[in-house]
This record gives C-alpha cells, structure tokens and sequence, in this order.
C-alpha cells in the first residue's frame, strides 16, 4: 500500500534566516497548505518498498537545496541535492515583486495596480513550480499545487532580515 504524500515538513533551522513576524506567518501558511493537500511521490525505487507517508526537511548546504526524505517514524529514505543557480532569477524576481505588492497595500494604491502586481507575483510563483517540477523530473513526482507551496518554502530559506 503507498501513501504519496508529506506528513510532516521542516525547514532547517541552522540555515533558516532570522525574519520579521509576517513571514514567519506566510512560512506557516504554505506548511499548513502543504501538509493540507499535497502529492509527493519519490520515482527511484526504495530498497524497503516503503511509499509513503514522507516526512521533509529542507536546507540550504553549499549553494545546493537539500531535500531529506524520510519515512513517517523518520527513518531517512533519501537525500536528493538540487543546485539553485536555476531558481536564483525567479527566487530575485518573486522577492521583488511581493515588495512591490506590499508597498502598494502600504500606500493604499488602487485596487487595479494591487491587482496587476499580484497577478505578476501569482505567474513568477507558478514559474517557480514549474521549474521546480521539471528539476525534481527524474527524482520525485509532484502535482502543480505541492510544487507552488515547495517554492514558497524554498523561498524562505532565502529570505534575509
């Protein structure tokens, strides 16, 4: 019997930046999203058979996203390294374009331009998720929506001050 999906996410405390108290909430957010509704399904074969439920830890460890895989009871599966030269641009862009949107809700701008913006951040976010499905192709299987809310993680880990 498999179980594809995540039980239980960490992003690694070591190398998560200290951040004001909203992003810290934001951070929350994708995790309770994530671990709501998600499809995680690693593609190398297991030496055990186990096929889920997974528990995730996320880091950042030499310019490389490292991604644990563990079986519920935390017994360690797998440790997949992704380089993140690929996600610098969209990283930059998602962090400049969310800036752009709250200095707009800062000024109470018009409802249009609040709009526009979002709208921009919502296709660099989804361009994020593709990027990240494509990179984890070979390695783990994920739906659009799983990719999205690893992306807003995997952002985080990015995030400074």
């Amino acid at each position: 019997m498999t179980d594809p999906r995540i039980i239980a996410i960490e992003l690694d405390g070591d190398t998560l930046p200290q951040r004001a108290a909203d992003i810290d909430r934001e951070r929350m957010i994708a995790i309770q999203d994530l671990l709501a509704g998600n499809h995680f399904a690693p593609r190398r074969p297991i030496e055990n058979g186990y096929g889920g439920p997974y528990r995730v830890t996320l880091r950042v460890e030499e310019g490389r996203l490292v991604i644990e895989i563990a079986e519920a009871d935390a017994r360690l599966l797998e440790t997949i390294k992704l380089g993140l030269t690929r996600f610098r641009r969209p990283i930059r862009d998602y962090f400049a374009i969310c800036d752009s949107y709250f200095q707009a809700l800062g000024q109470k701008a018009q409802p249009e331009q609040i709009e526009t913006i979002d709208m921009a951040r919502r296709g660099i976010h989804n361009g994020g998720a593709e990027l990240l499905i494509e990179c984890l192709a070979n390695k783990v299987e994920v739906d659009f929506e799983t990719a999205r809310r690893l992306f807003t993680l995997i952002t985080a880990l990015h995030i400074r001050g």
